[in-house]
């Protein structure tokens, strides 16, 4: 089989899969070090947990973690004859990582362009994704190979852009704003992550990386600000040892505030409500 019939053969595969799909979610950011896997990740287990079933796609190809921060980092992606079996984390919950197909944990992805989307559009076209509610796709930071090639397969998707309050984080997720709408990718809202810490003596607010920032760039690009989730750093021992934060400590502040944008996701995506 020649390329080009190659191509029109995955493609046909890639419209009946994603017609499967009712909603399709790219969390991105310009910037690295936002906590956009996190975000993601706690989005596709807090969905699923709420009687969703729920898909998590990782195209972090260079740097993926969210096999890690479910603590599925030893399970392998396995085949049926026909499809490629994505993870099964929980009964409502399906996950698709490169992580789960390299030999080594450490071994690093060294691809350009062309096979970093080939292998994108493989995850979509051949995984056996079956009917679900909800696809999250986790991405990596910037707007190169990895977002464009999902952005422009995945017809019907959109946007959730992830920052944190400070000026140099903005600037570059304003690209991703920029990227998104260029595109004609409609972005569901922006969330500040790391919007202040609680001290655990005094219970005062200390802005670390400022506060604000993130709502205020939302309001002069005119876009929907789904909310602000405080640092705690159970957050990040959560991560570490595999245990998604927002479903184990759902009365925390952090945990308050992202089940409050979760329930702003589906209000709008579901119910169409602003």
């Amino acid at each position: 089989m020649d390329r080009e019939k190659q191509m029109k053969e995955q493609d046909k595969r890639i419209d009946r899969n994603l017609k499967k799909i009712k909603h399709k979610l790219i969390v991105m950011s310009g910037k690295g070090g936002v906590g956009k896997s996190t975000m993601a990740v706690n989005l596709a287990v807090s969905l699923s947990g709420k009687g969703y079933s729920a898909g998590l796609l990782d195209v972090d190809l260079h740097g993926p973690n969210t096999l890690k921060m479910l603590n599925i980092e030893d399970e392998k992606i396995i085949s049926d004859g026909q499809s490629m079996l994505p993870i099964k984390y929980s009964d409502n919950l399906k996950v698709i990582s490169i992580a789960a197909l390299l030999d080594q944990k450490d071994a690093p992805v060294i691809w350009r362009g062309p096979l970093k989307m080939g292998v994108i559009r493989q995850f979509i076209a051949d995984v056996k994704w079956d009917d679900l509610d909800w696809l999250i796709v986790d991405s990596p930071p910037g707007t190169g190979d990895e977002p464009l090639t999902v952005a422009q397969i995945m017809k019907g998707s959109k946007a959730v852009l992830v920052t944190t309050p400070q000026e140099i984080s903005l600037m570059d997720v304003r690209k991703s704003v920029h990227f998104s709408n260029k595109l004609d990718l409609p972005i569901v809202g922006i969330i500040e992550n790391m919007s202040g810490l609680i001290c655990p003596h005094c219970y005062k607010k200390i802005n670390l990386f400022k506060s604000g920032g993130g709502k205020k760039m939302a309001d002069s690009m005119k876009i929907d600000f789904l909310g602000s989730i405080p640092l705690d750093e159970k957050i990040m021992e959560s991560t570490d040892s595999g245990i998604p934060y927002f479903t184990r400590y759902k009365d925390s502040a952090a945990g308050i505030a992202f089940n409050e944008i979760v329930d702003k996701i589906i209000q709008n995506e579901i119910k169409g409500g602003k």
